[in-house]
């Protein structure tokens, strides 16, 4: 889907959205293609303050430059878009785990590094501390 029926789709759930700079052309895609997408990857920050987190995953970090999602949940639920096409959000992963998700199967024993997680999923980071 599109940057633009992306935000339609999330706009018609009733999310509140918050559209930060050219999220839309903010991507990794120099670094590979972006898609087929399967599914969406959803992790937590460690991070503490909605303007900080936003900024974190939109710019990265020293190591692992951004976007380090697609969106990001704040602690007051909404989903602040920071990038849209490859993001530094899934690594490397297993393909025989790739199609299970696809096939919407049972995960299989993780065993390899051998397939581009980033080109394959959506990915969006939750505010939160991780720690109970």
């Amino acid at each position: 889907m599109s940057a633009n029926s992306f935000l339609t789709a999330l706009l018609r759930e009733g999310l509140d959205v918050v559209q930060v700079g050219d999220w839309r052309d903010h991507n990794r895609n120099a670094k590979g293609p972006w898609g087929p997408v399967h599914g969406v990857m959803i992790h937590h920050t460690v991070t503490k303050g909605s303007a900080r987190t936003v900024g974190i995953c939109r710019t990265g970090y020293v190591g692992l430059p951004g976007p380090l999602c697609h969106g990001v949940i704040t602690k007051d639920g909404r989903v602040h878009l920071v990038g849209y096409g490859r993001a530094n959000h899934a690594g490397l992963g297993d393909d025989d785990v790739l199609r299970a998700v696809i096939a919407e199967q049972k995960f299989p024993a993780d065993n390899e590094a051998n397939t581009d997680g980033n080109r394959h999923f959506y990915g969006f980071e939750c505010e939160n501390l991780g720690d109970g």
